[in-house]
């Protein structure tokens, strides 16, 4: 009997990460790195583990859920602390922030693959190669491999090949690190990703799963997305929507009439959005 797509490119990830003896995952608990620390797991053993990069850029609740999902699929999981927010030119948050990023998590990553001989691998899929991803440049100076690239991964089939194997992950909304929500050119500092953090925690309690609140001006504009299809709702909400932002901190508050999409920041550098 044929095999599915799905089932060729399982087969294929499998095979990429039997080719290494030994594996740290960057493991941010998202569906792509989720997958690859499962099927890490499951080929390696404890010669594979997955390693979740701490910082004020991470919310609490995205590192409470990739422990929990570590501990019910039996992956061997620890957290680093990343310095990035000590880094000038990540703090400056031009367009290139992201490589500053990149090189922060794999300098902290360096010393755990010399030390145990392991390749650093990435959940990197191949629709990543369309968007604005400069963190990409460091993985490569890096030498990090990105199994499911190799695998012939894109988004959809990281999904579906996910829900067939039982992964909690493969419903869950995209989950950029909180310093992705501000604005290029104003400054990174933990009180205005705390602030976001909060704010966005306070929209989800009204009932928006997916949402994002983008900081503008230095940290005292509050621009919130949520998809498309929610927006009259929120615009019903206008009152409460606005006491749950400026109870964050921030000072004003704005609803984005277009509508939630990924890497709408990019639009800041003259680069196009993805829905």
């Amino acid at each position: 009997m044929s095999q599915t797509s799905d089932e060729v490119k399982l087969a294929a990830l499998r095979e990429r990460v039997r080719a290494e003896p030994r594996l740290l995952v960057a493991y941010s608990g998202g569906v792509d790195s989720a997958l690859v620390a499962a099927v890490a797991a499951q080929e390696l053993g404890e010669r594979a583990v997955a390693v979740t990069a701490v910082s004020a850029s991470l919310p609490r609740s995205e590192r409470a859920a990739a422990r929990a999902f570590a501990t019910a699929h039996g992956i061997a999981h620890v957290e680093v602390a990343t310095d990035e927010l000590d880094r000038p030119e990540y703090v400056a948050n031009g367009g290139d922030r992201c490589y500053h990023c990149k090189s922060a998590l794999f300098d902290a990553l360096a010393p755990l693959a010399a030390l145990s001989g392991a390749r650093i691998a990435l959940g990197t899929n191949t629709d990543d190669l369309g968007d604005h991803r400069p963190g990409q440049a460091a993985a490569v100076a890096r030498g990090a491999i990105a199994p499911l690239l190799d695998a012939g991964f894109g988004k959809s089939d990281v999904r579906r090949v996910s829900a067939a194997l039982g992964l909690a992950t493969a419903e869950k909304p995209a989950a950029a690190c909180l310093s992705s929500r501000v604005a290029y050119g104003d400054p990174v500092t933990p009180e205005v990703l705390h602030r976001i953090e909060l704010a966005e925690e306070a929209v989800r309690a009204l009932g928006f799963d997916v949402c994002r609140v983008r900081a503008h001006g230095g940290g005292s504009v509050a621009r919130v997305e949520v998809p498309g299809e929610d927006v009259p709702r929120a615009a019903d909400l206008r009152s409460e929507l606005d006491r749950a932002v400026r109870g964050a901190g921030f000072e004003f508050c704005a609803l984005d009439m277009q509508g939630f999409a990924s890497g709408r920041m990019n639009v800041l550098l003259g680069m196009p959005t993805s829905r």
